[in-house]
């Protein structure tokens, strides 16, 4: 608030007299623990978590997570219809790629038209606009009578999945509070693998019917989430920074008092809502102007933009895609031969990544981003490799191991590798891209992130039979362990800690870091994690 002199959070957690308001988010000097924690389990921020968890919890109420499911349900639901696709559609394995892959590319236009959209209509409105893009794409795959229909359907269907994957972590970023955003914002990474796993389940389910029917079924069950929309948008509100940006900001402050108790602590955010929204109002932020700055960016700016981007790219180029798609091929290799035992085995991928996702869920907001993505990143390159080493020996038959033992080995390679995936760059990549950025450019640079994620995708997924039959599925797996094992270096040179900072502090953590300063920072943010 203006006139208030009041802490400003540093790297361990604590503040100095700099800061904008007092907030329940760091330590005060001197705290100890103890008080630090019933604080914060006192504030007002618990009640807006408990509000905003309700919107991704009831079904009727929250648009949001719906994204995720179709997403994600077409990421399982396509690993095991393309068997069928093959074999009714009499496709070859370029056009496979190609319809596998195409919907991550053709993603980032909707990524791109989503950052404008967004802030031309509201987040909550973007995100309608992408549900029915999508319905419509949906239904023309589940009615294709040929690959160019199929392939229609599918780059629709694509567009509105650039636009969903945009707004949704912006949207529930600009509506969190600090103490909860980094749970909430990977809230629905639980939809996205509660869509791949009943993908997989869908396909086990269907696979009995006829191969003209079937995998039309499995497509077409992706609309039904979409119901859920019609009903979402007249409940759930609009993004309180939209609306402070729109000169609205007697709703912003309606809005903001559901997920705040305390008045005195609603009106300290709008203020701080309303200078970051001043500040961007007085550098011209229209579209041309954020385009320019984040062409030609500031040295913080090419910070954000290189953790951001980054983060993004790394989740995909580890190849998290290739084994979900492809995991029928992956076993297949491996050494199962009969297609429901193939799409049995996938249901196992599925559950273990929905359980290890809540384990993110739960440790985000505790342990922090950094010390999650380590033990994620670390966990991928071993799985990868040891999934590499399972496909070598049984490809090569050197009978070291045994068939069942091979396949086992496969199979819990996989797995880990999706359960270290979801405990950390999963969900943390998004969680990152929306925090990072200043409110002028927040949703412009998180457009950015999102064609990086999508186009990353979409490369690995149009390529890995390729690669796969040029230098085996084991070795293209020994590659994605080699890139994994750099993502570990990625994350300790150039990632900060995020855990516990309100978005406009994160904005100036990066502003006033240098070398020097940003190594303090990093050393104090450690120290405090290990005394919590």
């Amino acid at each position: 608030m203006m006139g208030v002199s009041s802490p400003r959070a540093i790297g361990n957690g604590k503040v100095d007299s700099k800061a904008k308001y007092h907030s329940v988010d760091v330590a005060e000097e001197g705290e100890d623990d103890e008080a630090f924690a019933g604080r914060r389990r006192k504030s007002p921020e618990s009640h807006g978590k408990t509000y905003i968890a309700s919107f991704s919890l009831h079904p009727h109420r929250c648009s949001l997570p719906h994204f995720q499911p179709r997403r994600s349900q077409d990421v399982g639901v396509m690993s095991g219809a393309i068997l069928f696709i093959q074999k009714d559609l009499h496709i070859t394995e370029v056009e496979e790629e190609v319809l596998v892959g195409c919907l991550s590319i053709i993603s980032l236009l909707g990524s791109l038209a989503g950052g404008r959209t967004s802030d031309a209509v509201g987040r909550k409105w973007t995100m309608a606009l992408a549900a029915i893009i999508f319905q419509i794409g949906a239904a023309i795959m589940a009615l294709a009578p040929s690959f160019p229909v199929l392939m229609m359907g599918r780059l629709l269907a694509g567009v509105g999945i650039g636009f969903g994957v945009m707004i949704a972590p912006v949207y529930i970023a600009e509506i969190s509070p600090a103490a909860a955003r980094g749970s909430l914002t990977s809230f629905p990474e639980i939809f996205i693998n509660l869509g791949i796993l009943l993908g997989y389940i869908s396909n086990y389910a269907f696979s009995g019917f006829s191969e003209h029917v079937n995998w039309r079924i499995m497509l077409g069950v992706g609309i039904l989430p979409s119901v859920f929309i019609g009903f979402a948008l007249f409940v759930i509100p609009e993004s309180p920074r939209w609306l402070v940006m729109q000169k609205r900001a007697e709703e912003a402050r309606s809005v903001l008092s559901k997920i705040i108790e305390d008045e005195g602590e609603v009106e300290r955010r709008l203020a701080e809502i309303e200078k970051a929204a001043g500040a961007a109002t007085a550098n011209k932020w229209e579209e041309k102007a954020v385009w320019k700055e984040l062409l030609s960016p500031s040295p913080s700016l090419r910070r954000m933009l290189i953790v951001g981007c980054g983060i993004q790219c790394f989740q995909q180029i580890t190849g998290i895609d290739a084994t979900v798609y492809y995991s029928p091929t992956i076993f297949r290799d491996a050494g199962i031969k009969s297609d429901s035992e193939l799409l049995a085995a996938t249901i196992a991928v599925g559950v273990t990544k929905t359980c290890f996702i809540l384990v993110a869920i739960f440790l985000i907001d505790r342990v922090g981003r950094k010390p999650l993505l380590y033990a994620s990143t670390m966990g991928m390159t071993l799985c990868l490799f040891l999934l590499g080493v399972a496909l070598s020996l049984n490809h090569h038959g050197t009978g070291l191991i045994s068939p069942a033992a091979g396949i086992g080995l496969a199979i819990v390679a996989v797995c880990g590798n999706v359960a270290f995936f979801s405990v950390g760059i999963g969900p943390i990549c998004w969680v990152l891209s929306t925090e990072i950025f200043p409110l002028r450019l927040r949703a412009q640079a998180s457009a950015l992130g999102a064609v990086g994620n999508r186009v990353s995708s979409g490369l690995v997924a149009m390529s890995f039979l390729s690669v796969s039959r040029a230098i085996t599925v084991a070795g293209t797996f020994f590659i994605f362990s080699a890139i994994s094992a750099l993502s570990v270096a990625f994350v300790f040179y150039c990632v900060p800690e995020t855990k516990g900072k309100s978005l406009e502090q994160i904005e100036e953590l990066f502003q006033a870091s240098r070398e020097g300063q940003n190594e303090e920072v990093e050393l104090q943010d450690a120290e405090h994690l290990l005394q919590e």
